[in-house]
């Protein structure tokens, strides 16, 4: 059966509250199909969120209703994995308080600090490289990478394509885990994987239907960011940068202000939305963020290093770039629904951003 995870506004609730719930959840789950896993309980937010197999989101809901009237605000299907990876666990925790009427007590945060690191298309650098260097450079950096997380108590959560995610419980050790990884890369390994990381904090269940999708989408975007030693924080994570002690030096990473968050945010949901369309140009943008052209302009210079109409450009060459894994090597197909006009403009403009030609990269893949 799938897995769900919900989450629960309640403002005020005690950890005994919470385990109540749960067992009365547990005394009539067999009614509904339902098997309630855990939950964790984030007292000083007021938020919970349950970990429920069920066959399908609305018998959740109604066992939620009838056990103790807490009905959800929100169910995402996740896999037990995901959850294992970026939470620790998918049953109650082991050194739970048990009290004298057998209730397992306990609570703890479902917060988490993720750190998204991007590195270079894996078909680029075996171009480049040669399939032997290229893999023997990937899997360098993956074993440093992981050692650095494990060290800095974080869990690798994800690893696909060119895209790692690790979770994180306190912001300290997120950021001394990504300045560690970047002091320990060789600046010519640097130089060839790009290696940029993101980092932000956020909880498992918010606007996106999937597992830390607000949070990882977010840390993603900053990935993107034109910055010296290439890491990047959130103004969320900056702020509890500021609770804690002992944290790194400032030099070491770049800080956003919720402004620039809600402007790069603002930005990609207008590139997220228009890319396909070849009509949409510079012009559009602006209107569609409200913005003159020279402030668009000085925004993606200082961002990105890039005007506006060279950003939405590359935009749009990374998703011709994914498209033409998927669309089994259709050139001209991949040309027009990546919103090019031309076949013969995409794969110059390919070749200018890549180094290779489309029809290279597709041989370089297989």
């Amino acid at each position: 059966m799938p897995i769900y995870m919900d989450i629960h506004q309640v403002p005020g609730i005690e950890a005994i509250d919470l385990a109540e719930a749960h067992r009365k959840d547990m005394l009539i789950q067999g009614e509904f199909q339902c098997k309630s896993m855990t939950y964790w309980l984030d007292i000083e937010r007021g938020v919970a969120f349950c970990l429920i197999e069920a066959p399908d989101k609305s018998f959740v809901e109604e066992m939620h209703r009838k056990s103790h009237g807490l009905v959800p605000n929100k169910i995402i299907e996740v896999k037990n994995e995901l959850v294992e990876s970026f939470l620790g666990r998918i049953n109650d925790p082991e050194d739970a308080q048990i009290t004298d009427t057998g209730l397992k007590v306990f609570s703890g945060t479902a917060s988490r600090i993720l750190m998204v690191t991007q590195i270079t298309d894996p078909v680029l650098l075996r171009y480049k490289l040669g399939t032997g260097k290229a893999v023997e450079l990937m899997d360098s950096l993956k074993n440093s990478m992981r050692k650095a997380i494990s060290v800095n108590k974080g869990r690798v959560a994800e690893e696909t394509g060119n895209t790692h995610i690790a979770a994180f419980s306190s912001a300290t050790m997120a950021l001394a885990c990504a300045i560690e990884i970047r002091k320990n890369l060789p600046d010519n390994i640097r130089t060839l994987a790009g290696c940029t990381m993101g980092l932000h904090a956020g909880e498992p269940v918010a606007d996106s239907d999937k597992l830390f999708g607000d949070t990882i989408r977010l840390a993603r975007y900053l990935c993107t960011l034109t910055s010296d030693n290439g890491i990047v924080i959130s103004s969320e994570v900056k702020e509890m940068l500021g609770r804690d002690t002992g944290q790194p030096d400032q030099g070491h990473y770049l800080t956003l202000s919720p402004q620039d968050e809600n402007r790069i945010k603002a930005l990609y949901t207008v590139l997220e939305a228009r890319w396909q369309d070849p009509d949409f140009d510079v012009p559009d943008f602006c209107r569609a963020l409200a913005m003159s052209y020279s402030g668009l302009y000085r925004k993606t210079m200082t961002l990105w290093k890039l005007p506006p109409n060279l950003l939405l450009k590359e935009f749009r060459l990374d998703k011709a770039r994914e498209l033409l894994k998927r669309q089994s090597g259709n050139i001209s197909q991949t040309t027009f629904d990546a919103g090019f006009t031309s076949p013969s403009y995409f794969t110059k403009c390919f070749k200018r951003r890549f180094g290779l030609l489309p029809a290279k990269y597709l041989a370089a893949q297989a």
